[in-house]
This record gives structure tokens, sequence and C-alpha cells, in this order.
């Protein structure tokens, strides 16, 4: 009897939680939605699995080594890499191998709605300082505006990892983020009909130009220089994003740039999206704190497709007929590649069938990548 006593103590039933159950139901939803609708399904099973593995009921310090934030366990040290910051480079790395930069090269002026929806990340910052977040965890929750989860875990692991006085926001700030990028398709279109009118939708735009393989190849080369000038502490992001892309357009390492692309990538996915899902402990993960994050979070995402849109509506205002942007090009200027530009696709053939926006949405939606990294490393330069 005393060993079944022993063996029930150390079981799950006898340590659960509602936390536990609300988390374990948490994970299941992210399940449900990644299959049944499609919302970012590669990032969201590999998550909501992990939030299940993150929240099965055991008892802590008892010298198991099972929880993720034990020392010692195995998922501890795969959660290293999140911690360190070592997945979100790897992970830019395979984006840049994957990237064409065409459109962007070829009509520059639209980087200005990616850099217009940044805004959000910065609204955002001084919002949660206003809110009792201090600079540090500030700068971490401001950048799920952006829509870009891997940054987002990379300044977070930076700013906000529970030394130095912060709390440890890893988990709420990258759930957070990827949710939202999840949730392109729900929260963008309504802002995007709520701020343009319907001649403005129906905007027809030129055909952007053929880019020669010169200009490909010296692109990633210059924009490493210029924004790791202005941006060093994002060098680990833009560095890896733009090599990348080096591999991919100088035809000469096609087994280097398909590796990055797709094996690499997917491997780094699957430990990434596994090992922030299992750190929602519900100990953890339940507080205030995390629920404003996600609130932050949500005006964050909202601002910054606001700001792409309400640029590009400003941009027109001295821009010639035949030569405007269509307005909701500027919504694909959140970092969210290439969901937000689908969206922008699927919204503008919704009102004229002949309208194709997406290589133009593409221009804004990979400058916003570039955008957020470079917010980043601005935001780390200032409050490491």
């Amino acid at each position: 009897m005393e060993g079944l006593h022993k063996f029930y103590e150390l079981s799950g039933f006898a340590n659960a939680t509602p936390g536990h159950l609300v988390m374990i139901l948490v994970g299941i939803f992210f399940i449900f939605l990644a299959i049944r609708y499609e919302y970012e399904p590669l990032l969201l099973v590999p998550i909501g699995f992990g939030v299940i593995i993150g929240n099965i009921p055991f008892t802590e310090g008892a010298g198991l080594n099972i929880g993720i934030y034990e020392d010692g366990s195995v998922l501890n040290y795969i959660y290293q890499g999140v911690l360190k910051g070592v997945y979100p480079p790897l992970i830019f790395l395979g984006i840049g191998a994957m990237t064409d930069f065409s459109t962007l090269i070829s009509s520059p002026r639209l980087m200005l709605l990616g850099a217009a929806a940044q805004v959000g990340i910065f609204l955002t910052f001084l919002g949660a300082i206003a809110l009792g977040f201090n600079a540090s965890e500030a700068g971490a929750i401001g950048i799920i505006g952006g829509a870009d989860g891997p940054t987002a875990i990379f300044i977070s692991s930076r700013l906000a990892n529970g030394l130095n006085g912060n709390q440890n926001l890893i988990g709420p700030i990258a759930i957070a983020a990827y949710s939202y990028m999840a949730l392109v398709p729900v929260i963008q279109p309504p802002i995007m009909r709520l701020l343009t009118g319907h001649n403005e939708r129906r905007i027809k735009m030129k055909p952007p130009r053929t880019v020669s393989k010169t200009e490909k190849m010296i692109f990633p080369i210059l924009g490493m220089l210029l924004t790791g000038f202005l941006a060093p502490s994002a060098l680990p992001l833009l560095g890896m994003l733009f090599f990348g892309n080096l591999l991919k357009e100088s035809l000469v390492t096609n087994r280097l740039a398909d590796t990055a692309r797709n094996s690499m990538i997917n491997i780094v996915t699957i430990l990434l999206g596994v090992t922030v899902g299992a750190s929602t402990q519900a100990s953890v993960f339940l507080t205030p704190q995390s629920m404003l994050i996600f609130v932050l979070g949500a005006l964050s995402f909202v601002i910054a497709t606001a700001g792409g849109i309400l640029f590009a509506k400003f941009m027109n205002l001295f821009l010639k007929e035949g030569n405007k942007i269509n307005p909701l090009v500027g919504a694909a200027g959140v970092s969210a590649v290439p969901d937000s530009a689908r969206v922008v696709q699927h919204e503008g053939l919704k009102y004229d069938p002949t309208n194709h926006l997406l290589m133009h949405a593409m221009a804004p939606n990979v400058s916003g990548v570039i955008g957020s990294a470079v917010a980043a490393g601005i935001l780390l330069s200032f409050l490491n």
C-alpha cells in the first residue's frame, strides 16, 4: 500500500491543478486551429503539442529531471537553444535561403511600408512601460508588433530572460508572437477594410521590373553592410538572413541553400516550437503579466497593420495617377512572411478579380522582416 501511495503521489493525477488543465486545453486548441483551418500548421502543431508536454503535472523539485525549467532534464538542454538565442538566427538563415527579394529591389519605395509598420513595436514599448513593465521587458514585448516569432524570441532571450532583475517572459512573448502570426488571416482583413475605401482597394499597380542576377547577388552584401552598420546588435539575425539569401542567389551553393531552407529550418522549427510550447508551464505562464502581454501584443499587431496601410495612403498624396500604391499592400509591412502578402492578394481579388497584388505585397513583407530585426537591434543597443 505504501508503494501504491508513493506511485500516486508522483503521478500526474495527484499533481494536477486547474491551471494545468487550462493550458492543456490551450495546446489542443492550437492543434485544432492548425489542422482544421491550416493556421501556420508548421508552427502551431509543434507549439500546441509542446504546451501539452509542458503541462503534464509532476512533482516539481523532486529531482525527477522532467520539467523544462529543471537543470539536467532533456527538455532543459533543448530549451537552451531558446534561452541562448541560438534557434532564431538559424531560422533566419533558412528564411534568407527561401526568400526572393526581387520585388523589393525593383520597387525600393515599398520598403518604406515595411518600415512604417514597425511603429507598432515602439508604441507598444511605450504602452508596456506605462503598464508597469521595466524598459528591458517592455522592449521585448514591443517586438510582438513585428509579427516575427524568431525575432521576438531572440530579443526576449536577451532582455526578459529572468536575469538582472527582469522577469522571464520568453514563453508568453513567443506564444503571443506566434499566435498572432497564425491569426493573420483573421486579424488583418477587418483593419484593411476599415482603413481603405472601395476605390482604393481597386488600385492597380504597375508590374515590377525584371531584376538581373547581378542585382540579386549584390543585394544581400549591400543589405548586410547597410543594416549591420545601422544596428550591429542585430547581426546574429541580419547576418544569417542575408547570408542565406546569398547562398540562394549566388547559384554556386545550391546544396547549402537547399539544406538551409529545407532540412535545417524544419529541424530547428520542430525544436523551437516544442520547447517554446513546453515553456508554458501553468505555474510560470498563467500570470497577470502573461495576460497583459497578450493584450499588448494584439494592440501592437493592429497598430503595425494600420501603420503600413496609413503610410501607403500618405505616400499616395504625392504620387501621380498610374504610380499610386494600393493601400492594402501596406498591411504586408508586418513580417509574417508570406501570410500577410497572401492576405493582401486575397483581399485585392475580392474587389477586382484581375488585380493581383501578391508580388507587390512581398516587397513590404520581406522589408518588414528586415525592419523588425533592425528595430530589435536598436532596442538591444539601448536596453541591454
